[in-house]
């Protein structure tokens, strides 16, 4: 099968499916490609508990426009800038991007169906585009609009959610060991809950040779290293944890990985709670 691929003057690539992928230029759309006044990017200061939020950012390094969403991406799990939440970030590398110069070292084709999925099934538009950030399941931002990006979590902050907490121990060489605990239940539901754990690593870098960002040296953390749906909870089947094993790659350094828990409708694919824990690098069972 051959594609035909046309670029507009603005990155836009027409597929012969009849399938467009954008690469979303933010200041177009009015956005920003970082927090604006950068003295306001300080941690929101403790004055109790914080929701939980997930965003999720579909990206690539082989799209100009997605290294400033990144940095919003960094940002937002580091700096934790919203007042009253505790942003959760995933950086999910989508691989449509791979066949025009470039090959994401992280990018994944799973990545690119989340991507469609939530694209087809929640905002019902029959495109894809980076860099994409989709918050709690249920609001899409360009990533690089920051202001934007920040008013959908404090929007998405609203919604009452579970409290999850989740626990990781590494297994063997192979694997880890997750323990998913619901301590406060969702509230009613009508739609089966997918448990769904992520596993990311902050400070990875590319030195990239070609494509649009060729001759840069990318910077990023939260980069998804694996997505696995562990598990369901319904509506008539309550549960209050979970044990679960996920993949371990010996590459990944253990001082840098997260570990994000989730539940997510399976048909509206709102996340209802969302939990994260670090992994001890001197934890390892025999």
């Amino acid at each position: 099968m051959t594609w035909r691929i046309e670029r507009c003057e603005h990155g836009e690539i027409t597929m012969s499916l009849d399938i467009r992928w954008i690469c979303a230029v933010g200041i177009l759309l009015g956005g920003t490609t970082g927090f604006g006044d950068r003295s306001r990017l300080t941690a929101a200061p403790e004055t109790g508990p914080r929701n939980v939020v997930v965003v999720e950012l579909f990206t690539s390094e082989g799209c100009s426009s997605c290294p400033s969403a990144d940095d919003v991406l960094s940002q937002l799990a580091h700096r934790q800038p919203v007042p009253g939440v505790e942003v959760l970030a995933l950086g999910e590398h989508v691989d449509y991007w791979d066949r025009l110069g470039w090959r994401d070292p992280f990018s994944s084709a799973a990545f690119s169906a989340r991507q469609s999925n939530y694209d087809a099934r929640v905002f019902h538009a029959n495109q894809v585009y980076t860099p994409q950030l989709v918050i709690d399941g249920w609001l899409e931002r360009v990533g690089s609009n920051a202001r934007a990006v920040h008013g959908a979590i404090e929007q998405a902050a609203m919604s009452p959610k579970a409290a999850v907490s989740v626990t990781a121990q590494r297994g063997d060489e192979h694997d880890m060991h997750i323990e998913l605990r619901v301590n406060t239940p969702p509230s009613p539901i009508d739609d089966t809950l997918d448990a769904v754990i992520a596993v990311t690593e902050d400070n990875l870098s590319t030195e990239v040779r070609r494509g649009e960002n060729g001759g840069r040296t990318l910077r990023h953390n939260g980069v998804v290293r694996s997505l696995t749906t562990v598990g369901r909870w319904t509506p008539e089947e309550p549960a209050s944890s979970m044990k679960a094993s996920v993949p371990w790659d010996q590459a990944w350094k253990p001082a840098d990985v997260r570990v994000i828990a989730f539940l997510q409708e399976r048909h509206s694919r709102h996340i209802v709670g969302a939990g994260s824990a670090g992994l001890d690098p001197h934890a390892a069972t025999k």
